[in-house]
């Protein structure tokens, strides 16, 4: 500024000779001509100061909307997940043994189907939450007849058909992947429903009502007569029981997947 106003005196020197440039009145009235010259804002310049404040703005309000965005899907995940555990826990309710390849004790019950469709949806770690869900509310609602072991079976196995099947699918949300899913699921189930009871489960549940692991067997190889030892009654037993339940519970998802989808998307709206 010093220095343009220094140019612009001598500027005046110049082209008025004989005037008092040192007067007051021409020095403040030189120094406002070059105020206002260096203060006036060229065309170009405003328009990349407005544009600097649009884009401004607009990340601004971008950051805002993916914050409600984000916030609004962690909320509405919840609520499914806590509907699709209610329906579940309800489900749990009604059981059904297969008395022409387990024990009576072994029951079926429909409680995955729900999870299942949680798992499609949401992924295999929420079907995991619901699953964990499902089994809180039944001990809340209904107690225990299995001094836990069952529920505890129960979350296993669940988990073993339903987060095989949701990790798969969602790779890629076709029909064709849905029942890949579906069937590693099942073998999952099976394998896992074997080793667990033989190893965990049957052991666990004999010593808290005070049953030798043989009256399992003597069970079993009174429906199956190729059953003679634990491993026998898993393989043969158990293991089957589980396939069942996870081709039932398979098949209905399949018929009932896309509509309840619908129902959650347009949630999603």
């Amino acid at each position: 500024m010093d220095f343009l106003i220094s140019y612009q005196e001598r500027k005046a020197q110049r082209e008025h000779p004989g005037k008092d440039l040192l007067s007051g009145f021409f020095l403040r009235e030189q120094r406002a001509k070059v105020r206002a010259c260096t203060n006036r804002e060229f065309p170009f310049e405003k328009e990349r100061r407005l544009k600097k404040m649009n884009n401004t703005t607009t990340k601004a309000a971008e950051t805002v909307k993916k914050a409600g965005t984000t916030r609004n899907t962690g909320v509405r995940t919840m609520v499914q997940i806590a509907m699709l555990a209610a329906v579940a826990t309800v489900l749990m309710l009604w059981e059904v043994p297969l008395p022409f390849i387990a024990p009576s004790f072994y029951k079926m019950d429909l409680s995955e189907v729900p999870i299942m469709i949680g798992a499609f949806a949401m992924g295999p770690l929420a079907a995991a939450v619901i699953e964990l869900i499902k089994i809180l509310l039944n001990f809340v609602l209904n107690g225990t007849t299995t001094a836990g072991v069952g529920e505890l079976g129960n979350f296993i196995m669940g988990c073993a058909l339903v987060m095989p099947a949701g990790f798969i699918y969602k790779q890629a949300k076709t029909k064709k992947h849905a029942i890949i899913g579906m069937a590693t699921g099942i073998v999952c189930m099976a394998v896992a429903s074997a080793l667990v009871n033989g190893l965990l489960l049957l052991p666990a549940y004999g010593k808290a009502f005070g049953m030798p692991v043989d009256t399992f067997v003597e069970m079993g190889a009174a429906i199956i007569p190729a059953i003679h030892s634990l491993t026998t009654f898993c393989l043969f037993s158990v293991a089957p029981f589980n396939i069942i339940k996870g081709i039932v519970v398979s098949l209905i998802t399949l018929v009932l997947y896309k509509h309840i989808s619908r129902l959650l998307k347009g949630s999603q709206a």
